[in-house]
């Protein structure tokens, strides 16, 4: 990544990485789910916040590869709170019962970071009979987030400090199908297409959290949510097309960040004093971006919200 980008005005730019927007900051005394833990930004934010105190339940597929990450964590941070969690967000059922297990473990919540995300794959579908981008990259984390609010309001209740909700989202929202979520072609194959699949999913994270920002408002929780682009990063996301992976492989050192400026945002967003009170934002580089217009109808994000809720009970 280019060394010289602009810093914007939190002071940050697209080259800060995740331990320069933490840097200072005591994160002891929270507790943080990260989803998605074993691998690129996911294993980044979990380090970094881990590094600042945070104890870190990672919630991850595959319990061999999050023990891995978890040991390489504690051998470099011999002080650090990381504990792995299986949790497949493809599958309700076990989304259900990592929540389940979650609560009756007795563990507050301070942070969410809904970052588990799948990109541009062939058409699936999920466990649940819903097309794999979709139920992955939103509804898996629609329905963990509901299912931890409670846990959420009580340790923000109880602590005095606001909880953090985190989707990481991405600029590809911007390419979501025309008409961003297709309600009634959810998981239609014949139109199916992967890279407008995935906008649409991440256009569904942005609007999932605005409208929990909104229903936090308007209920006074003590909870915000905000969603980020972390930026165009080299990760294993690529690996269903393998020509961009190529080419992800070769430029990507000039023009993409690397993992550590990857997780920036995430770890931005989900500890700095700057975002204390900021909810129902989008956030890139460290910074306020704007997402599309799309991003922010709220027409579309309480239909989203009950959407989701029917296809969650």
């Amino acid at each position: 990544m280019w060394p010289f980008s602009r810093k914007g005005p939190s002071g940050f730019s697209s080259a800060s990485t995740a331990e320069q927007v933490t840097e200072g900051i005591n994160g002891s005394g929270l507790t943080a789910i990260v989803t998605g833990a074993s691998s690129g930004i996911g294993t980044e934010s979990t380090r970094v916040l881990a590094l600042r105190g945070v104890h870190v339940i990672m919630a991850v597929r595959n319990m061999a590869a999050g023990k891995d990450v978890k040991e390489a964590i504690i051998k470099e941070i011999p002080t650090a709170k990381v504990d792995a969690m299986e949790l497949d967000l493809s599958s309700m059922a076990s989304v259900r019962k990592f929540a389940a297990e979650y609560k009756s473990s007795g563990l507050p919540l301070n942070i969410l970071v809904n970052n588990a995300g799948i990109m541009a794959t062939p058409y699936m579908l999920s466990k649940d009979n819903i097309e794999l981008q979709f139920a992955t990259n939103h509804l898996g984390h629609f329905l963990l987030t509901n299912l931890l609010l409670d846990t959420m309001k009580k340790t923000a209740s109880k602590s005095k400090k606001q909880g953090r909700i985190v989707n990481v989202s991405s600029e590809a929202h911007r390419f979501a199908y025309r008409e961003g979520i297709r309600f009634d072609k959810i998981s239609d194959q014949s139109s199916y297409s992967s890279w407008s699949a995935y906008g649409q999913s991440k256009l569904a994270n942005i609007l999932h959290a605005n409208e929990l920002a909104r229903r936090f408002k308007e209920d006074g929780v003590g909870i915000s949510a905000n969603s980020l682009h972390p930026g165009a990063i080299a990760t294993n996301l690529f690996r269903h097309k393998t020509v961009i992976e190529g080419i992800v492989n070769v430029v990507g050192k000039l023009v993409l960040k690397n993992v550590p400026q990857g997780a920036a945002t995430t770890c931005y967003v989900a500890l700095h004093r700057q975002v204390e009170g900021v909810s129902g934002q989008y956030f890139s580089d460290s910074n306020l971006a704007n997402p599309t217009p799309q991003a922010k109808d709220m027409e579309l994000e309480r239909k989203l919200w009950d959407f989701s809720m029917d296809l969650t009970k």
